[in-house]
């Protein structure tokens, strides 16, 4: 397993329809590194965001899709994997747009 960081695991958050409206349910989602496990995950959210508890990581890998590139070569987009994020009752909300 590869040395990472917590500042390492949680790439980006997603920002969707669907993952805003979970938001209204305590759960949040991220990019995640690929290597990164869900106790890492965990761990990770917990010390980026103060005030948050962790209850439950859900994971998926986006398999690669086939782009066509310029003429005859083609290529592949990259794996992605993804944390749906749940928070226990008693935790901090994850400010996302801080400032607004």
């Amino acid at each position: 397993m590869a040395d990472l960081k917590y500042y390492d695991i949680i790439t980006k958050p997603l920002m969707t329809e669907k993952s805003m409206s979970l938001s209204e349910t305590n759960k949040y989602t991220f990019y995640v590194h690929p290597k990164a496990t869900k106790n890492q995950i965990k761990e990770a959210v917990e010390k980026l965001f103060s005030g948050v508890k962790v209850a439950k990581v859900n994971t998926m890998r986006t398999h690669p899709k086939r782009r066509q590139r310029r003429g005859y070569a083609a290529g592949k987009t990259a794996v992605k994997k993804k944390a749906i994020v749940a928070l226990t009752a008693d935790s901090n909300t994850i400010d996302l747009f801080p400032g607004l």
